[in-house]
Order: structure tokens, then C-alpha cells, then sequence
């Protein structure tokens, strides 16, 4: 994907099509259906995200979704704020999202 144009606001916000991700538009559905509650809907993504990916890149995104979820409230839950170095390095991405406006935010300290 290096020097491919991808719209980052796809992960925080509606997008159209696939935001520049091959199976873009399946990839979210499928990780939106899996943080929500709808175990139906969650049934149907997979079975489409199944359809569009192969085997291995199948398991890869349920791994990194399953990860990313766990890693991310754990890290939520007991305020583990961003590291300077990753802190200085994705300023420009988080203005982007937006997600300062998130409640955790309030665990990493702004620069100065």
C-alpha cells in the first residue's frame, strides 16, 4: 500500500466505497458489525468478508479486529497514555480523525 491514497477518515466516520483498501467497504462492515451487538449482522460480514478474501488474508483481518479490540480497551481501561516518540510521530493522523474528541484522549498529555 505504499504511496496508495487512502481516506484515513474511513475508520471514524461513514465512507463511500472502499477508501482507497482493496475490500475496503467489506473490511469495515465486517469490524463494525464485530464491535457492535447484532450477532446476526456480525453472521452476515463474516460470510461476506469471506467471500471477497482469501483464507489466510480472512483469519489476518478477524486477528488484527479481535486484537486491536482487546489491545485498545485494555489500554483504555488502566490509561496508558501514547509514548513521546509515537505521540510526536502521529499528530498529523490524530488531527485528521479527530480523536481528540474521544474520551481516552484525555489519557495522553498534549505536547509542550
Amino acid at each position: 500500500m505504499a504511496g496508495q491514497a487512502v481516506d484515513l477518515t474511513a475508520v471514524t466516520e461513514a465512507a463511500a466505497g472502499d477508501a482507497g483498501v482493496e475490500h475496503g467497504g467489506r473490511l469495515l462492515a465486517f469490524t463494525d458489525a464485530a464491535m457492535g451487538e447484532d450477532d446476526a449482522r456480525l453472521d452476515r460480514e463474516r460470510r461476506a468478508l469471506w467471500a471477497v478474501l482469501s483464507p489466510e488474508a480472512f483469519v489476518d483481518a478477524c486477528a488484527l479486529v479481535g486484537a486491536f479490540n482487546v489491545v485498545d480497551r485494555i489500554a483504555d481501561a488502566i490509561g496508558i497514555p501514547l509514548d513521546p516518540m509515537l505521540h510526536a510521530a502521529s499528530g498529523d493522523v490524530r488531527a485528521e480523525l479527530g480523536l481528540a474528541r474521544f474520551g481516552s484522549a484525555a489519557n495522553t498529555p498534549q505536547a509542550g
